[in-house]
C-alpha cells in the first residue's frame, strides 16, 4: 500500500520508521517531512494544514492510508476533509480531536463523567480570573486553553505571579487565540507518567509507558519546552497504578467520548499525575507523544500498520498489543537559546555512526537539506535514542551516543532519566 504520513517532527520520523518495517508498506511520502524522515520516505513540500493540498496529493497519487502525526492539523479537521474524499486515515476527527484541542473541554469532560483530574475552574474573562485568584491556595496552574506547542502552561508561585500568568496568556495573547479561554487548576504534586494508546471507537489498548521531561534545563529548570527527552516504561508506572488508571481512566475517557458522540479513533495519550490521592489525570492529547513516540514506537513488537487499520475499522479487540521486555532512553539535541531565540543553519556530521549500531536510533526534529549536508532547522534537532536491557543501561547507552553528533549550537539536558535511579 502507499502511506502518507503528515507532520515534519520526530513523532513523524520514529512512525515512519516503525511503518517501514511493514510489509504491507510498498511506497511512503511524508508531508512535508525532514532530511531524515527521507530515509523512509519520499517527502513532498505540502505544510500539514495546507488541507486542501494534502487531499489532492492523496488522490492523485493513489494513497491507501494517510497517517495524522501533528495536532494542529487533527484539531483542524484534516481527518474529516480526507474521509470525505475517500480516503482512509488515521487519526480522531475534529469534533474527538477537541479533548486535546480544548483543555476547557476535556476538564468538563472528565468532571461530568467523574474521571480523576485536579480541581479547576473556566475563564473567559480576566477580570473573573484576577478576582478568582485573590482567593486561591498556591501554587496554581494557569493554562491556556487551545494548542500552544506544549507550552501554554504557567506554574504561578503567588498572587504576583499569578497576575502577571492572566496578563500573558489572556490579555497579551502570547500563545495567540489558545489564550481567549484559560484553565485555572489546583497545582498537583507526585511522579509525571504518560501513557500513549490506540482506540478504535470504543476498544482501548494501552502501550508501555513513558516519562516525559518539558523543562529546558538540568534538574527540571527553565521555560517548559516541547519535549527535552524521555524514557520508557516508566518504574513508578507499577501494576496497582495500571490497575487504577484501567477501571477509572483509560476505558472511561473512551465511553465518555462516544457518549458525547465524539466516538475517538487514533492515539489518546494520557499525561498521568500520580499524586497521594491516586492517579489523575493532567492532560490528553489526541496522538502520539513527542518524544515520546521515540522510545514506545522502537519497542512495539507489532507491525504498527496493522495496529493502525484495526483502529480505522474498529477491530482492535483482535489485537494482541506487545512489546520488548527491555527499555529505551532519548535524549533531544537541541539548538541553544531554545525554546526562546536560537540559531539554525549549522552543518551537522556524524549521522551515519547510528546506521552501524543496532538499538541506537537519530530522529530528527528539525532538520533539513542544503545541498547534499544535513543542517539544524528548528529548535529541537534531534532525538537521540538508545535501548538497553534495563532503564541504567538505555540511559547510558544514550547519552554515549550523543557524542556520536556534533552542531555548532548543540545543547542537551545532561539529567534525562536521573529519577530511574531513585525508583
Amino acid at each position: 500500500m502507499k502511506v502518507l504520513i503528515v507532520g515534519s517532527g520526530g513523532r513523524e520520523h520514529a512512525i515512519a520508521a516503525s511503518a517501514a518495517k511493514s510489509s504491507k508498506v510498498e511506497k511512503m511520502y511524508c508531508a512535508p517531512g525532514n532530511a531524515g524522515i527521507a530515509e523512509y520516505a519520499e517527502c513532498v513540500p505540502i505544510g500539514a494544514m495546507e488541507f486542501e493540498k494534502l487531499t489532492a496529493f492523496a488522490k492523485e497519487t493513489g494513497i491507501d492510508l494517510v497517517i495524522v502525526g501533528m495536532d494542529d492539523p487533527l484539531v483542524g479537521g484534516l481527518v474529516d476533509e480526507l474521509e470525505a474524499a475517500g480516503i482512509r486515515t488515521f487519526g480522531p476527527r475534529k469534533n474527538a480531536a477537541i479533548l486535546e484541542g480544548s483543555k476547557a473541554f476535556s476538564k468538563d469532560l472528565m468532571k461530568k463523567y467523574r474521571i480523576p483530574t485536579a480541581a479547576y475552574e473556566n475563564f473567559t474573562d480576566p477580570n473573573a480570573a484576577l478576582a478568582y485568584l485573590e482567593t486561591a491556595k498556591f501554587p496554581i496552574v494557569l493554562k491556556a486553553d487551545g494548542l500552544a506547542l506544549g507550552k501554554g502552561v504557567l506554574i504561578c508561585q503567588n498572587l504576583e505571579e499569578a497576575r502577571e500568568g492572566v496578563r500573558t496568556i489572556m490579555l497579551d495573547k502570547k500563545f495567540g487565540s489558545a489564550g481567549n479561554e484559560m484553565v485555572i487548576e489546583e497545582f498537583m504534586t507526585g511522579r509525571e507518567v504518560s501513557v500513549l494508546s490506540f482506540v478504535d471507537g470504543k476498544t482501548i489498548k494501552t502501550m508501555t509507558s513513558a516519562q516525559d521531561h518539558k523543562r529546558a534545563g538540568d534538574g527540571d529548570t527553565g521555560l517548559n519546552t516541547g519535549g527535552m527527552g524521555t524514557f520508557s516504561p516508566s518504574p513508578f508506572y507499577t501494576e496497582e497504578v495500571e490497575k487504577f488508571c484501567e477501571e477509572h481512566i483509560y476505558q472511561a475517557t473512551v465511553d465518555a467520548m462516544a457518549a458525547e458522540g465524539r466516538p475517538f479513533k487514533g492515539v489518546i495519550f494520557f499525561g498521568l499525575m500520580l499524586t497521594e490521592d491516586g492517579p489523575k489525570v493532567l492532560e490528553y492529547n489526541a496522538r502520539f507523544g513527542d518524544p515520546e513516540a521515540q522510545v514506545v514506537l522502537p519497542r512495539m513488537k507489532n507491525d504498527l500498520i496493522e495496529v493502525v487499520e484495526a483502529c480505522i475499522d474498529g477491530t482492535l479487540d483482535q489485537v494482541d498489543l506487545q512489546f520488548e521486555d527491555n527499555a529505551a532512553v532519548c535524549v533531544v539535541l537541541a539548538s541553544d537559546g531554545y525554546p526562546v531565540d536560537y540559531d539554525k543553519g549549522f552543518a551537522i556530521s556524524g549521522l551515519e555512526r547510528f546506521r552501524e549500531h543496532e538499538g541506537y536510533y537519530c530522529f530528527h526534529a528539525g532538520t533539513k537539506f542544503q545541498g547534499d549536508k544535513v543542517v539544524t532547522n528548528g529548535g529541537r534537532v534531534l532525538g537521540v535514542t538508545a535501548k538497553g536491557r534495563n532503564l541504567q543501561e538505555a540511559r547510558a547507552n544514550a547519552y554515549a551516543a550523543t557524542d556520536w553528533v556534533e552542531f555548532g549550537n548543540k545543547y542537551m539536558r545532561h539529567d534525562i532519566g536521573k529519577a530511574i535511579d531513585e525508583a
